[in-house]
């Protein structure tokens, strides 16, 4: 064959790869615990897929690749896909990144107070709150031998590290927590660790390596974790290195923390915790948010001499301070400070099952948003007064549930509680599902959203509202609409619901009807919806993002939840409506807003459950 006909052949048979340009809009970056849980749902598609960025093209299952890339916000990269499924995982991953994007949210700097210590103090920014007062313990590891794992080679290693990452994923504790352990899991599930390795030597260069790539962008923040990784490959491998700590209260000094360590001091005596390098979105500072340990970075070494012999010093982590040698006044004082603080937090804690009133006498019930069987089981836990939220979204993420399946999980959460409001199918927007074709949108947000698409599409609704007349034993269940904008909608979704209880003779004389207020449209026509619904729940949220027109995810633009004007569209709604209404957007939950929400009428109140006891307590000071 001619060497021209060849290449006409060639460029005949090699496909055409799918491109899509995406955009990081997190203000985290594209960083490890996003790009691991994207790496693992490319692996599901039958399809080469790359990304292309900084004039570098990685493949897309490869973590430790994509984030050497420091894809930072406001960057882009393109996407190709290549193979029998390149169509159908080029429309998923691009919706699935954008929900990745929308629900890493900023982490939150912590609010500061004013305090006067006599000593000289050394100022930090707060990872977690909180007042310790004990020895300064500096950071020290010692290495163990064990001769009896040296038969295990360095492949088994990896793989048992592995199977122990996904263990402590599945089971350890919860929420963003769990996906470090499946990031950390990502990358040692990547090429580069698949090669054979000759010697522990050859494992450390690659481990130094991936360190290198990441050390001077954003992400430097992350070599914790490679390090991490790597102790726990080599404690299969014999070769283990334990923090010595002491067995009485202590001040952890150490210059960053892995996130094995973090687990490790939470089963201590620890009072505090101070880092001399760090950032407050890395897994170290994650991590000592969940155990609620009091900490601080100070981002400077602050104890030069290596005895770094203080026996009594002050971690006050609501100031940001640290007195290496307090005065007396000043031991008086963070003393007073933690008593105040360890009851305010029993205090709340231990009234969590009480009923949460005024000083006036007003009650206001403080209600969970839920997601699944586990978090509805805290909520009840945390003291929840019932379930204002009950996300559905969580039973058809990955496939289609079954009718049974959907009756099995409803019935187990309506069991737990009896006030539940449960929201119906919200998909669209940023939100989709892999099974379900929504034609193609330019404007997302605006188009085939909740309620709308599930009256397009109309057979998941039904069977949705099938299996929750089936799964509710005659107990009162409020069923919600969202995205409603025109009373014909609701009209037309209760009409859905009464025509699928009918054909299946289904008494719902206790089920109620209501709607999400999300949309400004139904400010605009309150007394046609109040004569029609059963309830209304306002999702601060998306009304946010609809009453300003910038989206939620924007990158730049950002509104401020307690603007006067969302307050003006609250007073407005409360003023016009006479049936059952509460609050269950991210405003719910800001105690600053709590006064006025209630003086305005506001009785209902939906939070995430660990919210739940302060928020009481909250509610009892006004």
């Amino acid at each position: 064959m001619k060497p021209m006909n060849f290449l006409k052949k060639l460029l005949k048979t090699t496909p055409t790869p799918i491109k899509s340009t995406l955009t990081i809009t997190s203000s985290n970056g594209f960083h490890m615990r996003p790009i691991a849980k994207f790496a693992n749902e490319v692996k599901k598609f039958d399809a080469t897929i790359t990304i292309e960025a900084k004039e570098q093209k990685v493949q897309a299952t490869q973590v430790p690749k994509i984030l050497s890339l420091a894809l930072e916000t406001g960057d882009s990269f393109i996407l190709y896909s290549v193979g029998e499924e390149a169509k159908e995982a080029d429309s998923y991953l691009k919706d699935y990144f954008n929900k990745l994007m929308m629900e890493d949210s900023k982490v939150e700097i912590a609010k500061q107070e004013d305090e006067n210590y006599q000593a000289p103090s050394i100022y930090g920014d707060t990872i977690v709150k909180g007042v310790g007062i004990a020895p300064l313990v500096k950071y020290k590891t010692i290495e163990i031998v064990d001769d009896t794992k040296k038969s295990v080679d360095i492949k088994e290693a990896i793989d048992l590290t592995k199977e122990e990452l996904l263990n402590l994923y599945k089971d350890s504790i919860k929420g963003e927590e769990t996906q470090i352990f499946l990031a950390q899991k990502e990358i040692l599930s990547s090429e580069i660790f698949e090669k054979e390795f000759k010697s522990i030597e050859d494992l450390d260069k690659v481990f130094n390596q991936e360190i290198e790539n990441i050390k001077d962008t954003k992400f430097k923040s992350k070599v914790s974790d490679y390090k991490d990784l790597k102790k726990r490959v080599l404690s299969y491998l014999g070769l283990k290195s334990v923090l010595k700590l002491p067995n009485t209260p202590y001040i952890l000094l150490a210059k960053d923390l892995l996130p094995s360590e973090v687990n490790q001091i939470s089963k201590t005596a620890i009072k505090g915790v101070i880092l001399e390098e760090g950032s407050l979105t890395s897994h170290a500072s994650i991590l000592l948010r969940s155990f609620n340990i009091a900490s601080i970075i100070v981002n400077k070494p602050i104890c030069e001499n290596s005895s770094c012999n203080y026996p009594n010093v002050i971690i006050d982590a609501n100031s940001g301070d640290i007195i290496l040698e307090p005065t007396s006044r000043d031991l008086r004082k963070a003393e007073s400070k933690q008593k105040k603080i360890i009851l305010e937090n029993d205090k709340s804690y231990s009234k969590r099952f009480e009923p949460s009133r005024t000083k006036s006498g007003r009650k206001v019930r403080v209600l969970a948003n839920i997601t699944d069987v586990n978090s509805a089981k805290e909520a009840k836990d945390d003291g929840a007064d019932g379930v204002g939220l009950f996300r559905t979204e969580f039973l058809f993420t990955k496939s289609k549930p079954s009718l049974e399946e959907q009756i099995r999980a409803y019935r187990e959460i309506f069991e737990l509680f009896d006030d539940i409001t449960i929201r119906t199918l919200d998909i669209g927007g940023d939100k989709s599902l892999p099974y379900i074709n929504i034609p193609k949108e330019d404007n997302p947000f605006l188009g085939l959203r909740g309620i709308r698409f599930s009256l397009y599409e109309k057979t998941l609704l039904k069977e949705q509202l099938l299996a929750i007349f089936k799964a509710h034993n005659g107990k009162r269940v409020k069923v919600m609409f969202p995205m409603v904008s025109q009373k014909e909608e609701f009209r037309r979704a209760k009409r859905v619901a009464f025509d699928v209880a009918r054909e299946h003779n289904i008494d719902i004389s206790n089920i109620l009807f209501g709607i999400m207020i999300e949309v400004p449209s139904v400010i605009l026509a309150l007394k046609v919806f109040d004569k029609g619904v059963d309830f209304f729940s306002i999702g601060t949220n998306d009304l946010t993002q609809y009453l300003f027109a910038i989206e939620r995810t924007h990158p730049i633009l950002k509104v401020d939840l307690t603007s006067p004007i969302i307050i003006s569209a609250l007073k407005i709604i409360i003023d016009n409506t006479s049936k059952p209404i509460s609050i269950c957007g991210e405003l719910a939950g800001i105690e600053e807003a709590t006064p006025e929400l209630i003086n305005m009428g506001y009785t209902n109140l939906s939070v995430s459950s660990k919210l739940i006891p302060s928020l009481k307590e909250k509610i009892r000071s006004i």
